[in-house]
């Protein structure tokens, strides 16, 4: 008996001692539990269901309070960046006395800064909290491009320009991750093009407002100059809207002031079937690794690269090459307004197909289909022809349907949280590369249509 409990001490001591030694697999993995994890840890093992109607209320609630603010910061976002085009026939050449290629040096220049910086930022949109950091780098990009209007010389236009850049390169990939933690992979597709729809919006307000200063100041005068007071609106503006979105947009799910507790919770679990978590603040060099070596990682690179060539010409060509089709330049202007609206319609249209259809990429090509015939228009037709070309020019607009399609399914489709950033640090850096080729491409606007 004695022989017995020995041997049974013996055993339960082997019993602890093992249970000690845990998994070094386990162990060392156990710090890269997801932020999803900390939603469940009050629930005790309880079953957490969730029915139709709640998910139908939850999504309501999500749409109404991240949709309207991403939407408008993405608008101010290209707006910003294509504030450049419009101040280019407001004075600001000959106010920098810009000379050369200097002016298209400006433009490729902010690319450079976005380039340098994207892989960076996208790391930084890991590691740091989402919200917070996506806030910080709006509020201080406002703040440089507001810094524009103070600018006296190309060199410290140069600077602006590069780190407009650097501050603008977290947004789009910093979009699409909001985007994949908060909506299932069947919402993705359509919320990711109604934001991105939003770039037309902002060339709507863009020509509209660069309009409206224009003809003010020709009319009653003014002691600024009329290109400084569109980067100082649009500066401020974009800070204004920098600071609702660290209001409203939190880190995650688990920190949304506007849900209640319990919704907090079930808004994580409506987005399980992702099977991608809600955020994972450690870098995974295997997933580097993995993302690096796939072949679907290099196809959407070279895609945005070669897209993106004509891209560059058109966010800082567009208003001359309007006013090249014999406009003035107060016309061009106001006439660059419509090919916002068309770019509205295409993406908007492009998503609600492709959400009913579950086709995305197919649905997408209806918009390069359309920049195709407006290319043939803008180059075949007479120069008479001017409402004709015109017209072409609005017909491309319709161009990033394609883009925004592939945006999306890395939103979607790419599991793993540092998977899923490179490989959208990699896809905007052939959108970076794309543009730089593309204001390289030709001094005049019009012939880099042709090279289209």
């Amino acid at each position: 008996m004695a022989e017995e409990e020995k041997v049974a001490g013996r055993s339960s001591a082997v019993d602890i001692e093992t249970a000690k030694h845990v998994d070094p697999t386990l162990e060392k993995h156990a710090h890269d539990a997801d932020e999803a994890m900390k939603a469940f840890e009050d629930m005790h093992g309880e079953a957490i269901e969730l029915d139709e109607a709640t998910n139908r209320r939850l999504l309501r609630t999500i749409d109404w309070h991240m949709m309207p603010i991403m939407c408008f910061v993405y608008g101010m976002n290209f707006l910003d960046k294509t504030t450049l085009s419009y101040a280019s026939i407001m004075g600001l050449k000959e106010d920098l006395h810009l000379k050369g290629d200097e002016y298209q040096w400006l433009g490729s220049l902010f690319y450079f800064g976005y380039l340098a910086w994207e892989y960076p930022t996208n790391r930084l949109l890991q590691r740091l909290p989402l919200g917070k950091y996506s806030a910080a780098c709006i509020v201080t990009w406002g703040l440089i491009l507001s810094c524009f209007a103070g600018v006296k010389s190309y060199a410290g236009a140069i600077a602006i320009r590069l780190f407009l850049g650097v501050f603008e390169a977290a947004v789009t990939p910093g979009f699409a991750l909001i985007t994949s933690q908060w909506y299932t992979k069947k919402e993705q597709g359509s919320r990711v093009n109604i934001w991105f729809s939003f770039n037309g919006v902002g060339q709507i307000l863009g020509g509209v407002v660069a309009y409206g200063i224009a003809v003010g100041t020709e009319k009653h005068g003014s002691s600024i100059a009329p290109w400084k007071i569109v980067f100082l609106f649009t500066g401020v503006l974009t800070i204004l809207l920098g600071l609702v979105f660290y209001w409203i947009v939190p880190d995650n799910q688990l920190n949304a002031r506007w849900l209640k507790k319990e919704d907090r919770v079930l808004a994580v679990v409506r987005v399980r079937n992702n099977q991608q978590g809600i955020g994972n603040k450690h870098f995974k060099m295997y997933q580097v690794k993995e993302a690096l070596l796939d072949p679907m990682t290099w196809a959407f690179f070279f895609f945005a690269l070669i897209a993106d060539i004509p891209n560059g010409g058109i966010t800082n060509f567009f208003s001359q090459l309007i006013t090249s089709f014999g406009f003035t330049k107060q016309e061009s202007l106001i006439l660059g307004v419509p090919g916002g609206a068309v770019e509205v319609i295409a993406l908007v249209l492009n998503g609600y197909m492709g959400h009913i259809t579950n086709q995305r990429l197919l649905c997408s090509l209806g918009g390069l289909v359309s920049a195709l015939i407006g290319i043939i228009l803008i180059v075949a037709l007479p120069e008479s022809h001017n409402v004709g070309r015109l017209i072409g020019y609005y017909m491309t607009q319709a161009s990033p349907t394609a883009f925004v399609a592939l945006l999306s399914m890395i939103s979607s489709n790419v599991a793993g949280y540092t998977k899923k950033t490179t490989v959208a640090a990699l896809y905007l850096i052939g959108y970076c590369v794309g543009n730089i080729i593309g204001e390289r491409t030709t001094n005049d606007p019009f012939l880099f249509f042709f090279f289209y």
